[in-house]
């Protein structure tokens, strides 16, 4: 894939999935300066974990901002920038499968996903005239640091249960299908949320 003089922003490059992603451009040439940048990966999120019952005010807040609002924020003053310099530009949102599978303690994160599913479409579709694709990335678990600090080991056997693979996903998976949805070899491709996930939402 050629990336050569692309511009990239990343957001929650600072570990994890974001990380990756950061790295993983940087070597494919990838540069990011604000004054033509023409890519955007919105990557930041907050898995708070309570049951529908008991979830916290501050915390329904919290996941709806960092996981909704944000993106939204970002994906505005992204296409304003690239409209304005005439080019054409690609924003990849970082979801999950628990937007579509629900999970035990993962409601108001669940549906903070999903309503970043719906922004995804609905920004491609308002966004396709203007040279601008829109997707998502919808990974099932995978063992970043926020992953390790929420979950235990006995909850994520019993999703590779689930799984028809059988094995939880790597980074690098996620950061393969990322680069592909920016790249030009997915110039075609607008409005999908792409599930890697190991085959756990065909159950």
């Amino acid at each position: 894939m050629h990336f050569i003089g692309r511009c990239v922003a990343v957001t929650g490059a600072s570990k994890g999935i974001g990380k990756g992603i950061a790295v993983a451009l940087a070597k494919e040439g990838w540069i990011a300066e604000i004054p033509k940048l023409d890519s955007l990966v919105n990557n930041a999120g907050v898995c708070p974990v309570e049951e529908t019952w008991s979830m916290s005010k501050e915390n329904i807040i919290d996941a709806i901002t960092v996981n909704l609002v944000a993106p939204l924020h970002l994906t505005q003053a992204f296409s304003k920038k690239v409209i304005e310099d005439n080019l054409s530009g690609s924003i990849v949102n970082i979801s999950s499968a628990s937007a579509t599978k629900a999970c035990p303690g993962r409601t108001i994160y669940s549906s903070s996903k999903a309503a970043l599913d719906q922004l995804t479409r609905s920004s491609a579709y308002e966004l396709g005239k203007f040279n601008i694709r829109v997707n998502a990335i919808k990974p099932t678990l995978v063992m970043t640091d926020l992953v390790r600090s929420i979950t235990s080991p006995e909850y994520i056997e019993s999703r590779k249960l689930l799984m028809p693979l059988g094995v939880l996903p790597k980074i690098e998976d996620v950061v393969s299908a990322v680069l592909f949805l920016l790249s030009d070899k997915a110039k075609m491709i607008t409005g999908q949320c792409l599930a890697i996930d190991s085959g756990i939402l065909t159950g």
